[in-house]
């Protein structure tokens, strides 16, 4: 029998984001992120024309890339994707803090630690071990955030996806995002 790797992706729903940034208090405390550092971060977006503006509000991250060049530009194999998932990961023991990887992620993504090497977020991995989701996700007042397995078809995240139209940032990179944002 054939295990599947399991596909996470993070959809926001930008019509129901407010920006509060709620998301970005709970992956700092969860996480334990410096001050001055942040592993998500909210970005609005004013496009149009007056007097036909629309403002979109959008909580960005790693993008867990299914096609990550952080991981092939790593010379010390310190980024690499979690066994059995593509989640991307940074070896702290191992990481030199070259800025390899920061310099080819095209979402800065990625910081570095006071200690030298390098963080980003990890959607919260040690949380999905113990059945739980990301703490972004978990922490949202509008619940605009939704987490979960693309392989599994009935998963909230794969019916979303399947019923609204949907973009991703910079497709153009070509790292086959696995954040989603809907529109």
């Amino acid at each position: 029998m054939k295990i599947l790797k399991k596909r996470y992706a993070m959809v926001i729903d930008t019509r129901s984001c407010i920006g509060c940034g709620d998301c970005v208090v709970a992956c700092k405390t969860e996480n334990k992120v410096p001050e001055g550092l942040c592993r998500d971060w909210v970005v609005q977006e004013i496009s149009g024309t007056f007097p036909n503006l629309e403002m979109e509000h959008r909580s960005e991250r790693c993008n867990h890339c299914e096609n990550p060049p952080c991981v092939s530009s790593c010379p010390t194999g310190a980024s690499y994707i979690l066994d059995m998932t593509n989640i991307t990961l940074v070896d702290e023991d191992k990481c030199t803090g070259c800025k390899a990887c920061v310099a080819s992620c095209p979402y800065d993504a990625r910081f570095i630690m006071p200690e030298g090497y390098i963080s980003k977020c990890t959607f919260c991995h040690h949380r999905l071990e113990e059945g739980l989701l990301p703490a972004c996700v978990s922490t949202c007042p509008t619940i605009c955030m939704y987490f979960g397995n693309l392989n599994n078809p009935f998963s909230k995240v794969s019916r979303l996806l399947r019923a609204r139209k949907w973009k991703v940032l910079k497709p153009e990179a070509g790292t086959k995002p696995m954040v989603y944002y809907l529109v």
